[in-house]
């Protein structure tokens, strides 16, 4: 006996009629062009290269074009992410191992890596180990109340928020208590330090499952003149990682409640200090024989991961909030939900609107960005992109006979057309197109 047939929906069988038309090979090279990204800008107009002396043409494309919607958030879209992640590991891989315009010979300055948390704000459910949570239960790994407070009345959620929001300023405190606190260890003023060392470093924000953020930060030293010049000898990376405990412990920030009670702001105490100049590193667990160069590209590989994270909280840290009623129907927990409302309510007091909380509130009043660097560590995003954008344009050149080094005039006069996808179906199809090629990618990879 054979079973019924199953009825096809009339959104999948336009799909499937489509996908045997003209019109559905012109999409999906499309969809390839941008790698499946899931929300592609789809673009009409020309880009010319001529000749800067003679306004002669070297090459040319017109006609309708997409282009990637260049995201970092890796739940609004993988693809995009993958690239942002890729370009994130070149600029910290290259701050601990030279390369991209940074000398080699950084790997051999003390590089430490570090962790700094934020303090409590009440019990949450958690996995301590070899014990049960406070709550007396066992928790197993993605539980749905890992993070959530044990008792969500007494949690401060307004201090979580205030936090959150001034974590940005309360690292630039910890950089600066970082050099004063190294100088005072070579027996220098700040000052006099300047003219025999430099600390520069890269930072990437990583939310936690209490929907609060820490900081993974590379933290090098160099001589006076940047990554081209040594540190002194003095400056060890057992003296770097004491001066960086130190610091974090010293920082401290001011702010106020609503109701003007003085609340200052700290870090944790859990702060976790590495030294990755040595060669045996423990990454992650079973790579203690590794050697420098392989611990280097997988602590860069470690950190950029970072990058990419959102909040942890489904259907936020894609798009703002904008309304009370959009808070309440937000598909997300109840701490989290909390953790929104605080800071859209925060937002929405006189003595906080420096702050622009409502406007952060779907990054749970995170208000800066997720990775920073010191203008010396190493290269740049936009530095990365000039580059692909140079190795195009010579592309272009040999291809017309003419030297990699010819002078070139680049035109571009482009218009939006459109943005992401016609229907449910097509971005689903894209969706499967963009995992098929992030799945050859990786494996040629690995």
């Amino acid at each position: 006996m054979t079973s019924a047939p199953q009825p096809v929906h009339d959104g999948e069988a336009a799909l499937e009629r489509w996908m045997r038309t003209p019109a559905y090979k012109q999409w999906r090279a499309g969809v390839e062009s941008v790698k499946g990204c899931l929300k592609p800008i789809r673009l009409i107009g020309k880009w010319e290269a001529r000749h800067a002396a003679t306004g002669h043409l070297i090459a040319s494309r017109q006609g309708r074009v997409w282009a990637s919607c260049g995201t970092r958030r890796a739940a609004v879209c993988p693809s995009c992410a993958d690239r942002y992640a890729a370009d994130a590991w070149h600029l910290i891989h290259a701050g601990m191992s030279g390369g991209k315009g940074i000398p080699h010979t950084v790997a051999t300055s003390p590089r430490l890596f570090a962790t700094l948390t934020a303090p409590s704000f009440g019990p949450v459910h958690n996995r301590p180990g070899k014990r049960p949570c406070s709550c007396r239960r066992w928790h197993p790994e993605g539980h749905p109340q890992l993070g959530n407070p044990l008792n969500p009345q007494t949690y401060d959620y307004t201090g979580a928020v205030l936090w959150q929001a001034h974590s940005g300023q309360l690292w630039h405190r910890f950089t600066i208590a970082l050099r004063r606190a190294i100088a005072t260890a070579g027996g220098l003023t700040v000052r006099e330090s300047g003219e025999h060392l430099r600390i520069s470093y890269a930072k990437v924000a990583e939310y936690q499952r209490r929907g609060l953020v820490h900081f993974h930060a590379i933290i090098r030293a160099d001589g006076p003149t940047g990554p081209d010049s040594p540190p002194p000898t003095w400056l060890t990376p057992d003296l770097l990682a004491d001066a960086v405990r130190s610091a974090a412990a010293a920082v401290e920030l001011e702010t106020t409640r609503p109701d003007g009670t003085p609340l200052a702001l700290r870090w944790g105490g859990q702060v976790d200090v590495k030294d990755i100049t040595a060669t045996d590193i423990d990454i992650e667990p079973g790579d203690d024989d590794e050697d420098q160069a392989v611990a280097d590209t997988r602590l860069a590989g470690y950190i950029a991961k970072y990058a990419t994270k959102g909040t942890g909280a489904t259907d936020t840290g894609d798009r703002r909030i904008r309304s009370q009623t959009h808070i309440n129907q937000l598909a997300v927990t109840e701490h989290h939900r909390a953790m929104i409302q605080t800071a859209w309510n925060l937002g929405g007091l006189d003595q906080y609107a420096h702050l622009n909380l409502r406007h952060w509130a779907h990054m749970l009043g995170f208000r800066g960005h997720f990775l920073t660097k010191s203008r010396i560590y190493s290269t740049t995003f936009k530095h990365l992109r000039a580059e692909r954008q140079q190795h195009q344009l010579r592309t272009a050149l040999t291809d017309a006979g003419l030297p990699e080094d010819t002078e070139t005039l680049v035109i571009n006069d482009w218009q939006i057309l459109g943005i992401g996808y016609d229907t449910p179906e097509q971005l689903e199809l894209a969706t499967a197109i963009g995992d098929r090629i992030r799945t050859t990618r990786q494996t040629r990879k690995e």
